[in-house]
Parts: C-alpha cells; sequence; structure tokens
C-alpha cells in the first residue's frame, strides 16, 4: 500500500519518518511519499526523512515531492499535517487574540478557529485531488489542528472516509503506564470527549478498579501531566483524570498572564526557533554533511519540545530530552506518535488483530447528550473492518456541560467554515467559553477574515 503525507515539509518530517518506516511493514506500507508546497522545508526535512527512511529499512520507496497529483496517485492512506499560513500566522493570531484579552492558542479558542479556517480550503483542494486519483476506499488520517474542528468540517462536507488522530492521549496513557510501572497488557482506561477538551475514567490495572487511587496519589500531581492540575478541580468536576490542554479552560486567566509576563509568546519562540535553524542549514549540501544537519535539527527541534508549554502553564515539562546523534536517534525506541495511531488502525482494520486506540470519529451513541454526527475523541475498539467506540456511562453534569458546550461551538465553526458565514463565525466565538463576547468575536473574525482571504476567498 502507498501511504502520502500531506505537510510533509514540516519539522516533525524526520520523526514521522521513523514512525511510518519502523511501522510500515505491519500495515502493509511499501511506498511512503512526502509532500509539501513549501519546497525550501521540502528539501531540507524531506531529505533528512528520506536518510532516516533508508537507514531503517531501504526496501519501503521513500520520496518527497511539492507536486500532489504525484504524491496523490493510487495513495491508500493519506495523513494530512499541514500548516497553512506557517508560523507567521501562528504569531499572528496569538498576539491579536491576546491584544483583545483572550488566548491565542493555536487548537483552542480563536486561534484554533483561525488555523482551521486556512486548512480548510487546502485541505478541500487536497482530497477533492484524492477522490480523483487515489485508490479506491482509501483512509484519511487528519493530525491538521485543531484536528476535532478539522475533522468535524471534513465529515460535514461528506468525507465520511477521515478519522481525527493525535497522539496527546496516547501519551498520556504511556505517562501513566509508566508512572506506575504497569505493562500495557495489564492497564486500560478510557477517553472521552473532544480533541484538546477530553477526560479520562474507568482506569484498570490487572481488573481492578484504581482511578480513585491515582486520583488521591501525590505522584500523580507531581511526575504527570496532571501536575498543572489542582486535586480540587478533579473532584469539582467528576474525578476524571484531565487532558493537558484543559488547563487552558480552567485556569484562563494564569495563562493569560503568563504569556503576557513571558518575553515572547510559544508562537513567537516556534518562530525563532525555526528561523535559526533554517539560517543554519541555508545552502547546506544534507546528504554529503547529513551528521552535521541532523545535530542541528535535532538541537533546535529540542529547544522546542523541552519548551512544550513552559510559558502558558509556567512550568517545565516532566520529561526532558537531550541532544542525541543520529545513531542515537535510530536506535531509540519510537515512540510512534500519530503515526503510530493512523498505522495501528490500518493494521487492525485489514487483519483483523484487535487493537484498543483513541481516534476522533462520529459519536453514534457513545456520549448519549451529543448528537451521533458529532465528532468525539473517545477509546475505540478496531478489528477487521470495524471501528467501534465504548460507550461512556455517568459523565459528571460538570463535564457534559463543557464538552456539549464546545461540541456547540464546533458544530457553528464547522457551519461557517463550510460557508464563509461571517455571522456564523461570530456565533461560534461568542459559544467558545475562552471568548465568549460579541464585541470580541466581531473583532477577531473581522480581522481573520481580513488577514486570510487569500486562502479563504470572500466571506458573506
Amino acid at each position: 500500500m502507498k501511504l502520502c503525507v500531506l505537510g510533509g515539509g514540516g519539522v516533525r518530517a524526520p520523526f514521522l519518518a521513523k514512525s511510518i518506516i519502523i511501522n510500515a511493514k505491519i500495515a502493509n506500507i511499501d511506498e511512503v511519499v512526502f509532500m509539501d508546497n513549501n519546497e525550501i522545508k521540502l528539501n531540507t526535512f524531506g531529505a533528512l526523512s528520506k536518510k532516516i527512511a533508508s537507514t531503517i529499512d531501504d526496501s519501503i520507496k521513500f520520496s518527497y515531492t511539492s507536486d500532489a497529483e504525484v504524491a496523490l496517485k493510487n495513495a491508500d492512506i493519506i495523513i494530512t499535517a499541514m500548516r497553512v499560513g506557517e508560523d507567521e500566522s501562528r504569531v499572528f493570531d496569538e498576539r491579536t487574540c491576546l491584544n483583545l484579552g483572550v488566548l491565542g492558542q493555536e487548537t483552542t479558542g480563536a486561534g484554533g478557529f483561525a488555523m482551521a479556517m486556512r486548512s480548510i480550503s487546502a485541505l478541500r483542494y487536497y482530497l477533492d485531488i484524492a477522490d480523483r486519483i487515489s485508490n479506491k476506499g482509501y483512509f484519511i488520517f487528519n493530525f491538521t489542528n485543531p484536528s476535532g474542528l478539522v475533522t468535524q468540517t471534513l465529515r460535514d462536507l461528506g468525507y465520511d472516509n477521515v478519522y481525527g488522530i493525535c497522539d496527546g492521549p496516547s501519551e498520556f496513557i504511556k505517562q501513566l503506564q509508566r508512572l506506575y510501572n504497569v505493562q500495557p497488557k495489564d492497564f486500560s482506561i478510557n477517553c472521552y470527549g473532544l480533541n484538546h477538551l477530553s477526560y479520562f475514567k474507568d482506569m484498570r490495572i490487572k481488573g481492578n478498579d484504581v482511578l480513585m487511587d491515582f486520583i488521591n496519589d501525590d505522584e500523580l500531581y507531581n511526575n504527570s501531566d496532571m501536575r498543572i492540575f489542582s486535586k480540587d478541580l478533579i473532584n469539582i468536576t467528576g474525578n476524571s483524570l484531565l487532558n493537558e490542554y484543559l488547563h487552558y479552560y480552567y485556569y484562563e486567566e494564569e495563562c493569560i498572564k503568563n504569556i503576557l509576563d513571558a518575553p515572547e509568546t510559544r508562537g513567537e519562540l516556534i518562530s525563532r526557533v525555526n528561523k535559526d535553524m533554517m539560517k543554519k542549514l541555508e545552502g547546506m549540501d544534507i546528504e554529503k554533511n547529513f551528521d552535521e544537519a541532523f545535530s542541528i535539527y535535532m538541537h533546535h527541534y529540542l529547544i522546542r519540545e523541552n519548551s512544550y508549554g513552559n510559558i502558558e502553564n509556567n512550568n517545565q515539562r516532566i520529561e526532558h530530552t537531550e541532544d542525541k546523534t543520529f545513531e542515537e536517534f535510530i536506535k531509540e525506541e519510537d515512540a510512534g506518535g500519530y503515526a503510530g495511531v493512523a498505522l495501528n488502525f490500518i493494521k487492525s482494520y485489514v487483519t483483523g488483530t484487535p487493537v484498543e486506540m483513541v481516534l476522533s470519529i462520529p459519536n453514534n451513541g457513545a456520549l448519549d447528550f451529543l448528537e451521533d454526527e458529532d465528532i468525539v475523541e473517545i477509546t475505540c475498539h478496531v478489528t477487521k473492518n470495524k471501528c467501534e467506540s465504548v460507550k461512556i456511562k455517568d459523565v459528571s453534569y460538570m463535564q457534559q456541560q463543557m464538552i456539549s458546550r464546545m461540541k456547540e461551538y464546533e458544530r457553528t465553526a464547522s457551519k461557517a467554515l463550510r460557508t464563509n458565514s461571517r455571522d456564523d463565525a461570530i456565533r461560534a466565538l461568542m459559544l467558545n467559553p475562552l471568548i465568549n463576547s460579541y464585541s470580541i468575536a466581531s473583532k477577531l473574525v473581522d480581522a481573520f477574515i481580513e488577514k486570510y482571504k487569500v486562502y479563504t476567498g470572500d466571506w458573506n
């Protein structure tokens, strides 16, 4: 089978290439193509990725291209990991929102809506090509942020072969397993909610319910992503573990203060680091000077990763990663990431080997307070030709209200994105608890429409 990555010139491409090639054969993949319309970045990160791929398994055909028709022709699997507008747009979104007193984080609130505005038209363009020249029955795994809203909009547009993927829930689950030294086969937990707004309950070790033991354990709040939440909050919201992105909602004013007190926003940090990296890699023959190029890449990549959440949460990451050589990178166990989620799905769906994973898929009764066609992020059981979500019972009132309101925001935002309706865009942002204001919503929508008309066209 052929796998195509749309957005294959991104900074995470070398890690994505490693995960794909390591897991390719379990999903019967024999060809991988990375596609990006930024040829400078593609020729840099694509070249790094190609060397990684050939070192791991040179029997799998790996290439990179800026030609969408070449990339998508006869594709069986499409992973979308696009960043339309690149770093400059992220910086604009954050500062525009902060200037009006609200968060501009790129997957939540107004920042997420702005990113979806830029992404949807591009995705529609590429997926129309895929419908024409990719293999019948191809799968789409959407990692383009905000993944939940983008997946909802694509489904609403009729792309019923799209699944939303995110490595956040799976990495948190692995973190819990490591923290308590539990083997994956002995551990289970259910994730439910929306992408970047999900909860975890029904935690079991060897069949025993251990959730409250975990919740009352100080170790959880010292050495996991739960460190940014208080025990009192967990009790008030319904005694479930929380996706780290819920920090933006439950500690909104603290996040805004932390960002304003910092010398730069997250987007500005990323932009600065990326510019420095590209300047050092500029003009370098990566094939001839691969070790030097990889060292430059890894150093800058880890500045990004190790600083994740530091500004907004005023907290250091639990796991700090040191610079590594190419040899160390290759030998290191693959974390899987979103590529691992996609390929595990394909392996199970095609071969019938059962697997449990977190995906963004239509609700279909999994959460009884939402509509069937609503895209939810939820634990799924995947077997041959079948993907079924778990049914979640006894969701607390506080969680229901949060999930329901954000889902109504996504429904309204999807309509706005599909029809270019300014009024629906304003309605959507008014529904989002991180904006919750007509005057702010209208100013933001007008700013985004003006800034991104090159991607979206005119709005009515």
